[in-house]
C-alpha cells in the first residue's frame, strides 16, 4: 500500500539560490506531520512544490501514490489543503462553498455532512463574513476534507486565534489523525507542534537538519532541563565551583537557576552543598527542555556549519 506521503530528494532553485537541496520525508496514515523551519528555510518552498503550486526542479513527491510532477490533478484529488487564510466572498455561506469546492472532485463528500462534522451546522446559511475566527478556520478544514482525501496539510491553522478557538481547532486536527488520515502541519508555534505532532522535521537552510518525534528530537539535540532554586537567606556565589556539567549559571541573592542534562545525579549534589553552607532550600523548580530549545539548537548548528 502506497503511503500517503512520500518526498525523496526534493530539489528547487531561484536563479543562484537553491532553496531545497535534497528534502526527504515520508508521512504514514494516521499521523501528524510537522514541517518546521526559520524564515527563508525551504519550508514554504517544499510545501508549494507538494501542492502542485510550483514545479520541483528534481526529485520525487508522492501523494498517495500518485506522482505530484506527472500528474498534477489526479494527486489533487488526494490532497487537502487548508492555508492560513481562506479567502472566500463575504456573501457566501459554509454551504454554497462547500457545495462549490466540491464541484471540482470525483467522490465529495456532502455539505451537510461536513458541516456537521466540523461544528457547523448553525452557521451553515450564515454569511462568510459574520463567521468568527475559528469557524472561518473550521470551514478551512472542512473545505480541505470535502474531498475525502488521503493527506490534508495545514499551513499554520491557527494563526490568530484565540486560546478557546485553537483548542477546538487543535481537537478537529487530532480527530482528522484519528480517522486514518494523514495530516502535514507547518507553523511557527513551536509548543503547538510538540502538542500536537507525533513526528516532526526541522528545515534549515534548504535541508532537513532533523526529523523523529519531538522527544527524540531533545534528547538528539543535547536538550538539557532548566533548574531554579531559592534559599532562606542570599547563596555564595561560588557555591558550584566545580561542577563542569552545570551551564547557564545565575546565582542572585538567594536565587539559583542553571542548565543541566544529568537532573538526577547534579540536582542531590547542588541540594548538598547548599545544606554544607547552612543554607535552606525553600523552593525548587525543574522543567523539562522544549521543542523550541531544540529546534534553536539545531538551527544554531546549521549556520555554525555554514
Amino acid at each position: 500500500m502506497a503511503l500517503p506521503v512520500l518526498v525523496q530528494d526534493l530539489r528547487k532553485r531561484y536563479g543562484a539560490v537553491e532553496a531545497v537541496r535534497g528534502v526527504s520525508f515520508t508521512v504514514a496514515p494516521g499521523e501528524i506531520f510537522g514541517l518546521l523551519g526559520p524564515n527563508g528555510a525551504g519550508k514554504t518552498t517544499t510545501v508549494e512544490c507538494m501542492v502542485g503550486l510550483r514545479e520541483a526542479d528534481a526529485g520525487t513527491i508522492e501523494i498517495g501514490g500518485v506522482d505530484v510532477r506527472r500528474q498534477p490533478a489526479e494527486a489533487r484529488q488526494r490532497l487537502g489543503v487548508a492555508l492560513q487564510s481562506t479567502a472566500l466572498p463575504d456573501q457566501i455561506t459554509p454551504r454554497e462553498a462547500l457545495r462549490m469546492f466540491g464541484a471540482f472532485y470525483r467522490d465529495p463528500l456532502s455539505p451537510d455532512a461536513l458541516l456537521q462534522r466540523f461544528g457547523l451546522e448553525e452557521k451553515a446559511d450564515a454569511a462568510y463574513a459574520t463567521l468568527s475566527g475559528g469557524q472561518r478556520q473550521k470551514l478551512a478544514l472542512a473545505l480541505a476534507f470535502v474531498n475525502r482525501p488521503v493527506v490534508v496539510l495545514l499551513d499554520e491553522p491557527t494563526t490568530g486565534l484565540d486560546v478557546h478557538a485553537r483548542h477546538e481547532l487543535h481537537a478537529e486536527i487530532r480527530r482528522l489523525r484519528d480517522d486514518g488520515c494523514a495530516v502535514v502541519l507547518t507553523t511557527h508555534q513551536l509548543p503547538e507542534a510538540e502538542a500536537l505532532c507525533d513526528r516532526v522535521a526541522i528545515i534549515d537552510r534548504g535541508t532537513i537538519v532533523a526529523v523523529g518525534a519531538p522527544g527524540s528530537l531533545l534528547a538528539g539535540a543535547e536538550a538539557t532541563r532548566a533548574v531554579t532554586l531559592r534559599a532562606n537567606r542570599a547563596l555564595p556565589t561560588d557555591l558550584l565551583v566545580g561542577l563542569a556539567e552545570i551551564n547557564s549559571l545565575q546565582i542572585a541573592g538567594e536565587r539559583l537557576a542553571f542548565r543541566v542534562r544529568d537532573v538526577t545525579r547534579m540536582v542531590p549534589e547542588v541540594m548538598r552543598r547548599v545544606a554544607a553552607a547552612g543554607l535552606e532550600v525553600r523552593e525548587l523548580e525543574v522543567r523539562e527542555s522544549s521543542l523550541e530549545e531544540a529546534f534553536l539548537r539545531l538551527t544554531r548548528d546549521t549556520e555554525a556549519r555554514s
